[in-house]
């Protein structure tokens, strides 16, 4: 089995019925909502801290998310959005997603997003072996 793809950190959310659209069902953004909850506790349990005030060394930020929808989800449910490491770049890693609806009892979605680090000037930075190996720990541990 690879290293990477294990889907480490899992988060329980529920679903709020304001979540839900004109067609009765939970719209796409909190789909990419749920997917940056569970994007941030990743980067927390790798140490890569998200600072709004003060300096971070690296700055991860989202360059690219997709989404596959497998089926809609709907008020009252609660969803399980799992996150992880799927492949490294020179200055960009490619995480992935899973949805899954505890009243449907199956995965709703899927999806994927290219993160890239940035130092804080704002300039691109290699991915360092350290962050690598924070990855791969936490992988293992799945």
């Amino acid at each position: 089995m690879s290293e990477l793809g294990r889907y480490p950190v899992r988060l329980v959310l529920p679903v709020q019925w304001g979540e839900m659209d004109a067609f009765h069902h939970v719209n796409n953004v909190h789909y990419l909502r749920w997917f940056e909850s569970a994007r941030i506790a990743y980067f927390a349990a790798i140490g890569v801290a998200i600072e709004l005030d003060g300096a971070p060394a690296l700055r991860p930020i989202l360059a690219r998310a997709t989404i596959d929808y497998r089926a809609p989800v709907t008020f009252p449910d609660t969803v399980t959005v799992s996150a992880t490491v799927k492949s490294f770049g020179t200055t960009s890693f490619v995480m992935g997603y899973r949805l899954e609806s505890q009243t449907q009892q199956r995965l709703v979605a899927e999806g994927d997003a290219v993160i890239v680090l940035l130092d804080a000037a704002g300039v691109k930075v290699a991915l360092t072996d350290e962050v690598k190996a924070r990855i791969f720990t936490l992988e293992r541990r799945a």
